[in-house]
């Protein structure tokens, strides 16, 4: 059974920092491709970055590229968003998502996401 935590979501002022970090568990955590989504209120949940298996490729949104940066650590089983220069349009609730195959890394290539975590960025 795929379970995935997420912590570290809280209220920042705008500019400051938050890192995000993701455990999971029940599958073979190094096979899989992860992301991290987002769904502010009244909008889709959108892809924000995502790593294949290794850690070696990583892809943003345009709209956080240069500011956030996804790591992974296999050996832990964590998948990590570190959010730099957060903006009040950063607001949403954040989850973690397990993709569907190792390498893939469009939003459609993820089938199972966490309960999410709020982060507020107050201007």
């Amino acid at each position: 059974q795929v379970q995935l935590v997420e912590s570290g979501g809280g209220l920042v002022q705008v500019g400051g920092s938050l890192r995000l970090s993701c455990a999971a568990s029940g599958f073979s955590f190094s096979g899989y491709a992860m992301g991290w989504f987002r769904q502010a209120p009244g909008k889709e949940r959108e892809i924000v970055a995502a790593v294949i298996w290794s850690g070696t490729r990583r892809q943003y949104a345009d709209s956080v590229k240069g500011r956030f940066t996804i790591a992974r650590d296999n050996a832990k089983n964590t998948v990590d968003l570190q959010m730099n220069n957060l903006k009040p349009e950063d607001t949403a609730v954040y989850y973690c998502a397990r993709g569907l195959h190792p390498y893939e890394l469009g939003a459609d290539a993820f089938g199972s996401w966490g309960q999410g975590t709020q982060v507020t960025v107050s201007s």
